[in-house]
């Protein structure tokens, strides 16, 4: 059982890769252990003037707090330390703004970054670029903090409207492929668990992915071929990752309701991160904080050729082991997807005559094919399989039994 003190480790550790994803380079570690978090700086006055000693000695430029801080205490800290302070949050916000290529995505992005900035702003001497200005948007005697509060607040809201017209036309193509049931796949998981490369190999899409946290921000989504032949739509989402500032999930809210829609998730595990049980419950919980209760959950434990030795698998079923690099453990996983799926199918048994290969080739795309019989006596095809009840063809084959 993990203790509370390997637990920090491994957040500590985390944070050493937030800091290189965000591009910088961590020239010393300092830690505290209190009973409560101190009002004004988070931490005590002797830990202060110990960070005071390391700032001068290895010349760091930043300190970064593994937790959110208050604004008063960014404030202060800044004051006292005399160099930049930033928090996890802010850490994580900074990785998303690189990271994000979409314009939705940029858009989010920006709006977790101005409401994490709002409340933020005084004392920090920010001098924001103003876009328009003119008669009746500064009021006699008004102050700059104002000012630039205004700014933000204006930029909220603009940026606001043009997420809903994106999300509303998101929610039309999801829409319509809900009518056409096309039948979707989600790769969910915690950041840097294998999920864009095990993406790539069951898709051959071309996806960014590197060893890194957050490698992928801007969802994707490509079609992939199942055993039988069958058409699925497959998801690539953004990792998660403990404590996930509020503003981000709230941002990226539209964006994950992705999730939401799937017939199955694969729920990604990397079995050699030492805190791979830690990073399961995390995501479960985000998952549950999302609404996605119900949905079918296929775990994929990756990474399995760097798997630690201590690994047990902490489900009872609905899981695989498997690694993305090896062929036959993408077949094998494509065969348990497959399996999963069937579960929530409707079995169906039609004759097809030779001359009709649109509709075969409609049924090779759309169900589960098990079985495609040629009765030579009345020249049809026997085809058996699976069918999903609200897919529009499951209303021709009813028809032509």
């Amino acid at each position: 059982m993990e203790t509370d003190e390997e637990q920090f480790f491994y957040l500590m550790e985390e944070l050493k890769s937030l800091t290189a994803a965000a591009g910088g380079q961590v020239a010393a570690v300092c830690t505290q252990n209190r009973l409560r978090a101190e009002p004004s700086t988070y931490i005590g006055k002797g830990k202060v003037d110990e960070i005071k000693q390391l700032i001068e000695t290895t010349e760091a430029n930043t300190v970064i707090f593994n937790n959110e801080l208050s604004p008063s205490q960014l404030r202060n800290l800044a004051r006292l330390l005399e160099v930049k302070v930033i928090d996890r949050t802010q850490l994580i916000l900074d990785i998303f703004s690189k990271r994000a290529k979409s314009r939705e995505g940029k858009l989010q992005v920006e709006l977790a970054q101005l409401e994490y900035l709002l409340p933020r702003l005084s004392g920090h001497g920010l001098n924001l670029s103003r876009q328009g200005g003119g008669i009746g948007t500064r009021g006699p005697g008004e102050t700059k903090l104002e000012t630039d509060q205004r700014h933000i607040r204006n930029r909220i809201h603009d940026i606001k409207q043009q997420l809903s017209h994106i999300v509303s036309h998101r929610e039309r193509y999801r829409s319509q492929r809900k009518r056409n049931h096309q039948t979707q796949i989600a790769l969910v998981g915690y950041t840097n668990a294998g999920k864009s490369t095990l993406f790539n190999k069951l898709t051959a899409a071309d996806s960014f992915q590197e060893d890194m946290v957050f490698a992928t921000l801007d969802p994707m989504t490509r079609k992939m071929f199942l055993p039988s032949g069958m058409k699925v739509l497959m998801t690539d989402t953004v990792g998660f990752i403990q404590q996930l500032p509020t503003s981000l999930i709230a941002a990226f809210r539209s964006t994950l309701e992705e999730i939401k829609e799937a017939d199955l998730l694969l729920h990604i595990v990397d079995s050699s991160h030492p805190d791979y049980i830690q990073h399961e419950n995390t995501v479960n919980e985000l998952l549950k904080e999302l609404g996605t209760d119900g949905l079918p959950v296929l775990t994929v434990y990756n990474k399995k050729d760097q798997q630690l030795e201590h690994f047990f698998p902490s489900l009872k079923e609905d899981y695989i082991v498997i690694s993305a690099f090896c062929d036959e453990d993408i077949e094998r996983l494509k065969t348990a997807i497959e399996e999963k799926l069937k579960k929530k199918m409707h079995p169906y048994v039609v004759s097809v005559p030779t001359g009709d290969g649109k509709r075969l080739s409609l049924l090779k795309a759309n169900t589960l094919v098990s079985t495609l019989q040629f009765d030579e006596q009345n020249q049809h095809y026997i085809v058996s399989g699976l069918v999903f009840r609200d897919h529009p063809v499951y209303d021709q084959i009813m028809k032509n039994k």
